[in-house]
């Protein structure tokens, strides 16, 4: 099949796929985050620091809160619902492994006739 993926037909669900992915990088960040200001918190001895890195620690746990519960109301995440997250990671990889095989820069790039009108001939609307 020779799709032409830079056509927008062929794009349908990708801004939600595209969110969900997003969202599941944040939330892995917010944990690294967490997981190396704890670290850091460790290995320091002075008190200024220490309340500096405890402050950036809570607000570190309340953002991964807050992203944890936003995938879990989006259906995006489900911790407590093993087999639910095992079928949405089989999705993902399958998607994953689709988008891999997806030529998405083919040799004729030309979208001439695709959109309802044509462009515009002079940019911003002003005449010479």
């Amino acid at each position: 099949m020779n799709t032409d993926y830079l056509d927008p037909i062929n794009s349908l669900n990708m801004p939600e796929m595209a969110d969900m992915t997003f969202a599941m990088d944040f939330l892995l960040r917010a944990k690294e985050g967490v997981r190396n200001l704890s670290i850091a918190l460790t290995e320091t001895s002075s008190p200024d620091v220490r309340a500096l890195l405890r402050n950036h620690l809570k607000q570190g746990i309340a953002m991964h809160q807050e992203i944890t519960e936003l995938m879990i109301r989006k259906k995006w995440f489900h911790p407590y619902e093993l087999n639910e997250q095992y079928q949405l990671d089989q999705l993902s990889a399958k998607n994953t492994a689709m988008i891999g095989q997806m030529n998405l820069f083919p040799e004729d790039t030309s979208r001439k006739g695709m959109f309802d009108r044509t462009p515009d001939e002079h940019i911003g609307g002003h005449n010479a």
